[in-house]
């Protein structure tokens, strides 16, 4: 029997699509590639009301060395069963939604061929329909289905696959939007003069330096791993990667540039650097996010994940006026969230999370790393023409003394359920309030801390100036037997404080590894 169920990455399909990762079988195989794609077009034609042979589907893929030859399958697939097929080869995951909005598209829906900032030996999907990208209710279906289909062989009288150079709608539509957003034609070339730095990681993301900034007007020298290579070669594409922050961070520097942009493998996040070659990612990146919104009412709506700080609600709602909803990790849940505020008639203009995800009203929720540079490149411009970099954007967004994410192992079985024990547990403990002889602390002190509420994910709690001096988030990790916590204090030496604390606060679970809490 067929179980695709650990190929379910929440709102993706993530695999192992190339033998070499150490204890990893190929599970993201040939034939659960035709059955995942079989499944997405019967989700499709039941969500258009369309026969297959109606729907249209674009494909692409990105620099992952399996990319080529899944979409070779996916194609071949999709074709076999009658789909109108355009392979539209190297691109990026949110190009292929807008092959769904581009009146010379029109495609009925989308497949991203990614697996974004993991392993080399990883692939995976991202689907699309014309309302947005699937949520993992949705992936759960497909893979159900695919789970049940019998063996399929593509008819030879298929629909024919058509090439698509999506890349130039999409470049030109963003080219466009900056010279627009700078009162100039493209012509105009009105990033002259502007010194940007590019990294792309050798991912998918070197088109935003080639295609959109040079043809602008602006200096890309010391961009760099702009060419895709899917053996991943200088670091990895990710923007929550320290070594790949460091590394753009050092080419700004070294070049002088002005600013510096970097993005994962298939461009869905980004962060940048400043002009001072620091960089602006986490907290920083939600807050220059925010900034950059159109001005409107005060009290809008920015909704981000579980994990920011306290200091950047300070940012968004004592210096730019917003209203700050912390929710959950991931990006479909901030999306979704934004998008149902927005359907109950508050004001919500935007989802952002702390990894790069930002997702704008003004852009169909869609989270684009290359539409969040578009604006950070055009804001950037209008800085210059004044003297200031774009670090003046944030330049009031206060920051902690220190900062960390531990992992905490468990080692039992059912991780999940043991987790959401835990956490259950510690929650009602530290609702008891602080020790007192009638509730003494035994050894699990809670005195100073108190629960941050409301909140959406896991046990996030205060601690006062006696006990840290910050705030720390537990919680549990969907695909891993492990608990992150997420740390932050305002005094130096505060963290391994509040983590000391913690780890009496757990210590009476056997299953979890505190060690990690108490070097």
């Amino acid at each position: 029997m067929k179980n695709y169920g650990a190929l379910q990455n929440g709102s993706d399909i993530r695999g192992v699509a190339m033998a070499g990762e150490p204890g990893k079988p190929v599970d993201l195989t040939p034939e659960a590639v035709v059955d995942l794609t079989l499944a997405f077009v019967l989700w499709l034609a039941a969500k258009t009301e369309k026969k297959r042979e109606e729907l249209t589907v674009a494909v692409g893929r990105d620099s992952r060395l399996t990319g080529p030859e899944l979409s070779r399958i996916v194609c071949e697939t999709l074709a076999g069963c009658g789909v109108q097929v355009l392979c539209c080869g190297m691109a990026s995951t949110p190009a292929m939604y807008m092959a769904t909005v581009f009146p010379e598209v029109a495609a009925d829906g989308a497949i991203m061929i990614t697996a974004s900032h993991l392993p080399k030996y990883r692939n995976g999907f991202k689907y699309f329909s014309s309302e947005g990208g699937l949520d993992s209710e949705d992936i759960a279906s497909i893979v159900s289905t695919a789970e049940s289909l019998a063996p399929f062989t593509p008819s030879r009288e298929g629909a024919p696959v058509e090439t698509l150079d999506l890349m130039a709608l999409y470049t030109a539509h963003l080219r466009s939007f900056i010279a627009d957003g700078l009162g100039a034609s493209e012509e105009d070339r009105p990033l002259e003069g502007l010194h940007i730095v590019v990294d792309a990681g050798n991912g998918a993301g070197g088109f935003f330096a080639t295609d959109i900034l040079e043809p602008l007007g602006a200096d890309t020298t010391g961009s760099q791993f702009l060419e895709p290579d899917g053996t991943f070669p200088n670091h990895p594409p990710n923007p929550e990667d320290a070594g790949a922050m460091e590394s753009v961070s050092a080419e700004v520097k070294r070049s002088g540039a002005e600013l510096g942009l970097l993005f994962d493998t298939d461009v869905d996040r980004s962060a940048a650097v400043g002009e001072d070659g620091q960089a602006i990612a986490g907290n920083k990146i939600v807050a220059l996010a925010a900034a950059l919104l159109k001005p409107g009412a005060p009290g809008r709506i920015v909704v981000t994940d579980s994990i920011t700080s306290d200091r950047l609600t300070g940012f968004l709602e004592d210096v730019l006026g917003l209203s700050h909803f912390r929710y959950k990790r991931g990006y479909r849940n901030v999306i979704a969230k934004a998008i149902e505020l927005n359907e109950k008639g508050e004001d919500c203009p935007l989802a952002v999370e702390t990894s790069g995800h930002a997702a704008y009203r003004d852009n169909y929720f869609l989270d684009d790393g290359a539409y969040l540079a578009a604006l950070i490149t055009a804001r950037a411009a209008q800085l210059k023409r004044e003297g200031k970099g774009i670090r003046s954007l944030i330049e009031a967004l206060a920051e902690p003394v220190e900062s960390l994410e531990i992992r905490i192992p468990i080692r039992a079985e059912g991780a999940s359920m043991y987790a959401d024990g835990v956490l259950m547990e510690l929650e009602s403990l530290l609702k008891s309030g602080p020790c007192t002889e009638e509730a003494p602390c035994e050894g699990r002190c809670r005195c100073g801390m108190s629960l941050v509420l409301p909140n959406y994910e896991g046990v996030r709690v205060a601690c006062d100036e006696e006990n840290g001096d910050g705030w720390f988030l537990l919680r549990k990790s969907l695909h891993e037997p492990l608990m992150p916590l997420n740390i932050e204090s305002n005094t130096a030496g505060g963290t391994q404080v509040i983590a000391r604390k913690v780890a009496d606060l757990l210590s009476v679970y056997s299953a979890l590894d505190l060690d990690v809490l108490r070097e």
